[in-house]
Parts: structure tokens; sequence; C-alpha cells
């Protein structure tokens, strides 16, 4: 897998690993999560840049499974799709999936429950849109998950996939603000669906086959 990665996402995996390594050392953990994550427009640690970098910060340690399937996503997904499109639109497509998660995460919880001092990180929403993409441009190609190691087709595994994991569990779970779990169901759906804007226009427009090196 390693030897497959393209350029852009192996220096994406290399800035999220610096982040999350640096925001692990003790002096400085508290001010690294307060200043790079993601807080609700009206709240006072709220910073601008936040709408980026959050993206690049996950649960810390001893809580691995978060930045671990993040950047197996991206190694496994982007690589596959910067080499059909090329490092300037990947960027542009994977930040775009990100900044909609941001934005999407705060306008709704702002909505709900007003000036909110809890933050999100994570590069989820900008991997839901990966995903996206990948089942547009590999509609049959067949995926399954570790643990259910059963085919299905991307066209299908990806909703379904997201349908349980941010819908039904959200739901029934009581998290789908993620007041419980710290999920952040909204930002994953906010990525998904710039994912499926961009990818529905692009399919709409015969631009999936151009490159932006």
């Amino acid at each position: 897998m390693m030897n497959n990665m393209t350029p852009t996402v192996k220096q994406l995996l290399i800035i999220n690993i610096i982040f999350f390594l640096g925001s692990q050392i003790p002096n400085i953990k508290e001010l690294a999560y307060t200043s790079f994550s993601l807080y609700s427009f009206g709240s006072p640690n709220f910073r601008i840049w936040q709408l980026i970098t959050h993206m690049f910060m996950h649960a810390p340690y001893p809580s691995l499974s978060h930045i671990i399937f993040n950047m197996f996503a991206l190694v496994s997904f982007g690589s596959i799709l910067e080499s059909l499109w090329g490092s300037k639109k990947f960027l542009f497509f994977y930040f775009s999936c990100g900044l909609a998660a941001a934005i999407m995460n705060n306008l709704v919880n702002q909505y709900y429950f007003g000036d909110i001092v809890t933050s999100a990180v994570g590069a989820s929403g900008a991997i839901y849109g990966l995903l996206i993409a990948f089942a547009f441009m590999f509609p049959n190609a067949e995926l399954s998950l570790m643990f259910i190691p059963v085919p299905v087709k991307a066209k299908y595994f990806v909703p379904i996939y997201m349908l349980l994991y941010d819908g039904l569990f959200g739901i029934f779970g009581n998290s789908f603000f993620g007041i419980n779990t710290g999920i952040a169901n909204f930002a994953h759906i906010g990525g998904a669906l710039m994912g499926f804007v961009i990818m529905w226009y692009w399919k709409k427009n015969s631009f999936n086959n151009r490159r932006w090196n």
C-alpha cells in the first residue's frame, strides 16, 4: 500500500502524523487542542484557521482508532483518486469536503445548542467525501469491512455504511449530535454532501477525466 501512495496523499499523511504526535506533548497538548480543534462560531475559542486545522487533529492518545481509520482511508481511496485527478484537483476536492463538514457541523450545533464549548477534530468529513467520490468513479468495485468480510459493490457499500453509522446508530444511540459519543455525525454528512455535489457536477459536465497537476 505504501509503495502505491501518491505524493499529495503522502504529504497529507505526514502532516496528520506530525499534528497528532505534536499535540500529544504534555506541555503543549491543551494549547494545541484549543488552538487547532474546531470550536463553534460563537465560542471565544473559535479561530478562522480552525476550519482547516481541525482536519489534521484527531482524538488524543490512547484513542488511536480515530486517526488510524482516517489515515487508512486516506491512503486507500485518496491515492486512487489523486492518480486519476492530479494533485491540485484532489486537494481542491479534499479540502472542499473538509471545509463543508466544518461549516455544517458548526451551523447545526449552533442552531440546536447555541454557543457550545465542545470542539470537533478529525479528517472524517473529507474522508467521507473521498468515499462518495470513489463510489462515483468505481461504482462496481467491491468493498468490505474488516470485521464483516462480505464484498459489496461501492455504489451500495458507501451509502449503506453512511446510513448505518451516521443515521441509525446516531439516532437510536442518541449520538447524532456527538453529545454522548463525541462523533460529529453532521460533519460526516456535510463532507459527504459536498462530495456528492462536486462529483455530480463534474460528472454532468464530463469533468471527471480532466486532471489538475
